[in-house]
């Protein structure tokens, strides 16, 4: 029986390689994969899923009013799994989409991305991947402190920890760096003490 898999973790834990080498290995062995990610995440250009490490691979985009069942039926359905980079952008009826292909169709279905925002808050796409995915799985990443890296710490332009904004923000290394709880709520003490309200 098929699954609906959610593989987390936070920024810089290889998300996106696993993603990236999932594809590589079921083309590997002769099937067809559907790579998908929505279209907010255009850091890298529309249709293309980078990782950190430099794996590259084209996708198909997804806006969130994209009906992920009917793409996978309507033009997609000779492909053996769907693989979706960015999963925490869905929208949760997308989510739910994918787990009816799961069900519908029999091929599993493997969701990569963030639990939560820079405010800990979790995304509407994770909030039901954690609801309904069949398999849950948390990929880690480590703070510079050397403890577990849970929080996607938001940088402003002077490298300050942000504490307030939109709960979208692209960006990479330069925006973002995986902390430990401990530590980021440290960096907002010192910045407080500092007058650093961000």
């Amino acid at each position: 029986m098929a699954k609906l898999y959610f593989k987390f973790g936070a920024m810089g834990c290889s998300k996106t390689a696993q993603a990236l080498i999932t594809k590589f290995n079921y083309e590997e062995r002769g099937m067809k994969v559907l790579l998908v990610k929505p279209a907010i995440d255009n850091r890298d250009g529309a249709t293309t899923v980078r990782s950190r490490i430099g794996l590259t691979a084209e996708a198909i985009t997804v806006g969130e009013g994209v009906n992920m069942y009917d793409l996978y039926v309507d033009n997609h359905k000779d492909c053996n799994v769907v693989i979706v980079d960015e999963c925490q952008f869905l929208a949760p009826h997308q989510v739910d989409e994918l787990s009816a292909i799961v069900m519908d169709y029999d091929i599993p279905v493997m969701c990569f991305g963030l639990s939560t925002d820079f405010l800990t808050h979790l995304f509407p796409g994770s909030r039901r991947l954690f609801e309904i995915a069949d398999s849950i799985q948390e990929i880690k990443s480590v703070c510079k402190c050397g403890g577990k890296a849970t929080v996607n710490a938001r940088l402003d332009d002077n490298g300050n920890v942000v504490f307030s904004g939109d709960q979208v923000c692209l960006g990479g290394n330069e925006r973002y760096v995986a902390m430990c709880k401990k530590c980021w709520l440290k960096a907002k003490r010192e910045q407080e003490a500092r007058g650093i309200y961000t």
